[in-house]
């Protein structure tokens, strides 16, 4: 590329997600790792009089949680007029919703989820309004109950989970409050670092379950190579009550119509390879509809099911039929969904383009930062200098920007790099969004001359 080129340099490109290494190349920019103690220095002065003069603005905006907008709620509303004064409330077999019955689904609810999912309905449970529940209920059941016969988790000596890093902080939540040791692996473009995953299951019984976000994950918006799925179902745990918990949020969150992430089927891979147990496949549409308001569901083998149906029987009377019945009778079937995540698309698509666009223009080149270029999801996973990330957030929220906390992508809120950040576009609106993300790159700006001066 020649030097003033307005092209983005690509640090690498995986077909999926992509980190943007270097972006708009000039010949007068300079990598700060580059500058003189005295350029730095005069370069501080000047990015310390930008933060001053944020700061007097009194902004107060969010950038901490992937929560949709209040535009994309709206396109849900429908939902709540299906169900209206004088709206048949029977499912097809000819059951009440108002009233008891069919405790793991409604037979449409599962036909729906089933498709969103790429299971047959008979593999599908509906739960209640999220999938989170569902996994803290299963980890709980694990600990106090056993999986499948074997000894209860709270019995043994000691309990491992792998945890892709960087990954979903709620997901870290959940085994630390169960006292479940959590063990890092690396996460690539492809998926999870799957010699060490291999390796730790195989070599080790304590190691019982793995977390995953196998499609956009959580934060990088990377997607699970055909290979690493097909690995996932291949394993050979020491443990007969290792379970991947297979967390599929994001399955049909596309942000494009014409270049979209293939995801492998993992209960058909697990099948395949002999293993059809080891898994749970997670999804729920909260950010397809309502976050709160949703439906959750688990696809499992039939022996996983007929386990998860044990205690169901006595922990509940029924999830929310209605809820069911409405989604159902709103979205009709997975082209209705379909449909209505182009929706949400075309709201969204503009705000991780913004991101990105002021991200290439006041960081590119600069050797600061990369970040992700996700084709859906939630999130953008950024990656600052060594040591900078907290530094980051914490200008930010003194500029009035709140950020995901710093570490919160890795267990225990510890990232040994001290380098990720999880930016949330979705959230605000698109002049708000703008704002927020130039005093961000203000803040990584300011944090990687400190640190640099620092040395």
């Amino acid at each position: 590329m020649a030097p003033g080129s307005n092209l983005a340099v690509i640090g690498y490109r995986t077909g999926k997600a992509r980190y943007i290494r270097c972006g708009t190349r000039r010949t007068s920019m300079q990598k700060y790792s580059e500058m003189s103690r005295e350029q730095l220095l005069e370069l501080k002065k000047e990015l310390d009089q930008q933060f001053a003069d944020i700061k007097a603005q009194g902004l107060s905006l969010d950038m901490s949680r992937g929560k949709p907008g209040a535009d994309q709620l709206d396109l849900s509303m429908g939902m709540m007029d299906v169900l209206a004064d004088g709206a048949d409330l029977k499912c097809e077999t000819g059951v009440d919703c108002r009233n008891y019955g069919v405790p793991d689904g409604i037979p449409e609810a599962k036909r729906l989820l089933g498709a969103i999912s790429e299971v047959d309905p008979d593999n599908i449970i509906i739960f209640g309004n999220s999938s989170l529940n569902v996994m803290f209920d299963t980890v709980a059941r694990s600990m106090t109950h056993g999986v499948m016969g074997n000894t209860p988790w709270c019995k043994l000596d000691k309990v491992k989970f792998l945890c892709p890093v960087p990954g979903y902080d709620r997901h870290f939540k959940i085994t630390e409050f169960f006292g479940i040791e959590m063990v890092n692996v690396p996460m690539t473009p492809e998926g999870p670092d799957m010699d060490m995953v291999e390796k730790l299951v195989r070599e080790d019984a304590s190691v019982k379950g793995i977390w995953c976000v196998p499609k956009y994950s959580n934060p990088q918006g990377y997607t699970y190579s055909e290979e690493t799925v097909k690995r996932f179902a291949r394993l050979k745990p020491a443990a007969p009550d290792f379970r991947i918990y297979w967390d599929n949020a994001y399955s049909v969150h596309h942000l494009y119509d014409d270049d979209q992430d293939f995801l492998l089927e993992i209960l058909d891979e697990c099948a395949k390879a002999g293993n059809p147990d080891i898994v749970y496949k997670f999804t729920s549409t909260s950010k397809i509809s309502f976050p709160g308001s949703g439906i959750a569901a688990v696809a499992a083998s039939k022996a996983n099911l007929d386990d998860f149906r044990k205690y169901m029987q006595i922990q509940t009377i029924g999830h929310d039929k209605l809820n069911q019945l409405r989604h159902v009778r709103f979205f009709k079937d997975l082209e209705g969904v379909h449909e209505h995540m182009r929706k949400h698309a075309a709201l969204i698509r503009p705000k991780f383009q913004m991101v990105d666009d002021i991200l290439t223009r006041e960081l590119g080149g600069l050797g600061i930062g990369e970040w992700t270029k996700p084709k859906g999801g939630y999130f953008i996973s950024f990656e600052s200098m060594e040591g900078c990330a907290k530094a980051i957030v914490a200008k930010a929220k003194e500029a009035g920007v709140v950020m995901t906390g710093a570490g919160a992508t890795y267990p225990y809120g510890k990232d040994p790099k001290d380098s990720n950040i999880r930016i949330a576009p979705t959230y605000p609106d698109l002049k708000e969004l703008e704002e927020a993300a130039k005093v961000f790159v203000v803040c990584v700006k300011l944090a990687s001359v400190e640190k640099l001066l620092e040395a």
